[in-house]
């Protein structure tokens, strides 16, 4: 068989078949046991599809290849099926999913530890909508049940094969850790303070008003304590009196009062003097 009838014939079994078709598998078919021929066929089927820039291309996927349409031209192929081609998963059986894809095979204890929650319902819906499936026993107390992805999970997210899968390396998990860490660091060390919170809504703990607010009998004395020294400060600005020599005018006025006042001293003594007679 020529390569240009190969090609035709490959065509043809991707186009009819609805999974991916293995190279072994195509082989067996065109009964042709060169499968690095098969290989170089298959990619020169698939550059001319992209040359032609049509709505279908040969994609490699789940391991195998298939005859497929593009992704710009999903939403015409969803109005035609409408939501029977749609898979729905929710937020946990994503998550459990993930979990599954990456750190493959483990047991629903291991990804119970990892999400901190239960994961039967979700382990359930993954296994009917055959994204995951059993791949045998741990060796341990118990021979937990293993999980891992199956080639459908790799179809429907298109991929080759699990080294596909995006790096974690490029999700910055780490860095996330971390922060989390420092947020939950720092809400623990929040939490701690809420004891001498109240006095901090005063005021500073180091005002002597926040004190005298506090406390009952200790504001008192700290005010009394100040009293003597409010009054000491007209003793402070006694030395202010230094200025009076310079006015010496100021103290002949109280001079010239001394004589007055013994005047009116004498006249009580005269009215005294009167009343007898």
């Amino acid at each position: 068989m020529e390569d240009a009838e190969l090609k035709k014939v490959l065509e043809t079994l991707l186009f009819i078949t609805d999974a991916p078709l293995p190279v072994t598998r195509i082989s067996q078919l065109c009964e042709i046991r060169n499968k690095e021929r098969l290989e170089s066929v298959l990619q020169d089927l698939r550059k001319s599809y992209d040359e032609a820039g049509g709505a279908l291309q040969v994609m490699q996927v789940a391991g195998g290849w298939q005859l497929a349409t593009r992704p710009e031209y999903g939403l015409w192929v969803r109005k035609l099926f409408h939501n029977k081609m749609t898979v729905r998963l929710t937020q946990a059986a994503l998550e459990t999913l993930c979990i599954i894809a990456y750190k493959q095979p483990l047991t629903r204890a291991e990804i119970e530890a990892i999400r901190g929650v239960e994961v039967i319902g979700p382990l359930e819906t993954l296994t009917q909508r055959k994204l995951i499936t059993v791949v045998g026993r741990r060796e341990s107390i118990g021979r937990p049940i293993l999980y891992g992805t199956t080639s459908e999970f790799l179809r429907q997210f298109g991929l080759n094969s699990l080294d596909d899968l995006p790096k974690l390396e490029t999700f910055n998990i780490e860095n996330v850790a971390a922060a989390a860490q420092s947020t939950a660091v720092e809400l623990i060390e929040q939490e701690s303070i809420p004891e001498p919170e109240p006095v901090a809504e005063g005021a500073p703990p180091q005002d002597p008003a926040q004190a005298a607010l506090e406390g009952g009998e200790a504001p008192a004395q700290e005010q009394t304590e100040q009293q003597p020294a409010v009054e000491e400060i007209p003793a402070v600005t006694a030395p202010e009196t230094d200025e009076l020599p310079a006015e010496e005018p100021a103290a002949e006025p109280q001079a010239e009062e001394a004589p007055a006042e013994a005047a009116a001293v004498e006249q009580p003594a005269d009215g005294s003097e009167e009343t007898p007679r």
